[in-house]
């Protein structure tokens, strides 16, 4: 779900707003006129790529050495005050403090700046075929999407309406339901095992449920994103969004979070991340209010395919208003791992479609 600033972007401009006022000071300092020449503050690199750093420092003061650190890591010196090179390879995506530590009379002085690394390359554009339709109820407002054992589970979402369901593929009969209470807006789901946890939308809680039964056996504190969102679980750790372009990693047992990935195709952060799924090792993700499913490195969290669903479902057939066309959405992504099928569908979508993706200068 689903408005507001989004935590990327509030954290991106407290972190310009920092670096802009240190190097603010340091130019007006009466002791020194040392600053970064380059990079320039925020400048974009692509993953792998080297990046030169030149320094004025001025002729006020003794240069004996200077260090180079990436965050908190040193990843270069010089015993003289000439440019360095650095790499960009092993980061993740997003931005990273880069510190000069200059060494000479007295104490040794920091001067700052910041990059940005982005995606080394662009995305591969897939599109899709439609392999087989489904029929799906129309009541769902989808938040989440799992098939298992021959079936689909399904999170769905809205306040007093909210459920998680366990329903027959091939007639979309719900086999079971259990109620959310009307307090909470359903949120993403993931199986792990023999439960399925399910987040809310804003309520600061998720549900732990038997499998088996669909018997809620515990809540737990989620206290991670700014909002539940989408859940998967790639057989190690729960991957979870908020909206914003981080995916979280949370322990599969408390819950807790243990890690991120910011998300970045070559360009720019990729915001409003939504449902996910974990598919032969690569994180699936829905963008939300848009036809866009993403393919995703999940150690760095490069884009490194789009896939383009547009047209797929029609808003004419069946969605009158504009209202209905705006929120019904494309959301909801399953993978039958055993028979190595796709499924997609969106909120109160009357059918959830099994498509094969293919790539878009091979259609």
């Amino acid at each position: 779900m689903h408005s507001g600033l989004k935590i990327n972007q509030i954290k991106n401009i407290l972190f310009i707003a920092i670096i802009v006022a240190f190097a603010s000071s340091c130019k007006n300092s009466s002791t020194s006129y040392r600053s970064f020449i380059s990079p320039e503050l925020g400048q974009n690199v692509p993953l792998g790529n080297e990046f030169e750093v030149k320094i004025l420092f001025g002729k006020e003061k003794k240069v004996d050495s200077v260090v180079y650190l990436i965050d908190t890591t040193k990843v270069g010196s010089k015993a003289d005050t000439t440019a360095i090179k650095l790499k960009t390879e092993g980061l993740k995506l997003g931005g990273h403090l880069l510190t000069a530590k200059i060494y000479g009379d007295g104490e040794p002085e920091e001067v700052t700046a910041n990059i940005n690394v982005l995606a080394a390359k662009a995305p591969i554009e897939y599109t899709y075929k439609v392999i087989n339709t489904l029929p799906h109820d129309t009541s769902s407002y989808v938040e989440g999407l799992e098939y298992h054992d021959g079936f689909f589970y399904e999170s769905a979402g809205d306040y007093g309406h909210s459920s998680l369901r366990k329903v027959e593929p091939s007639t979309g009969k719900i086999v079971q339901s259990t109620p959310v209470d009307k307090k909470y807006f359903a949120e993403g789901i993931t199986v792990i095992g023999d439960k399925i946890i399910q987040l809310t939308y804003q309520e600061k809680v998720g549900f732990v449920y038997d499998k088996a039964t669909l018997k809620k056996l515990s809540e737990f504190a989620y206290l991670t994103g700014k909002e539940g969102w989408g859940l998967a679980f790639d057989g190690q750790k729960v991957l979870n969004t908020d909206g914003s372009n981080t995916i979280f990693f949370l322990d599969k047992n408390n819950y807790n979070r243990i890690g991120s990935i910011d998300v970045y195709d070559n360009k720019e952060p990729i915001e409003s991340l939504n449902e996910l799924e974990y598919i032969d090792g690569k994180i699936y993700a829905n963008v939300y209010t848009t036809d866009t499913i993403l393919i995703i490195n999940p150690i760095n969290g490069a884009v490194e395919g789009r896939i383009n669903l547009k047209g797929i479902f029609p808003a004419g057939d069946y969605f009158k208003t504009g209202d209905e066309r705006r929120n019904n959405v494309l959301n909801g992504i399953a993978w039958d791992a055993k028979g190595k099928r796709l499924f997609v569908t969106g909120k109160k979508w009357p059918k959830i479609y099994e498509i094969k993706i293919v790539e878009s200068s091979a259609k």
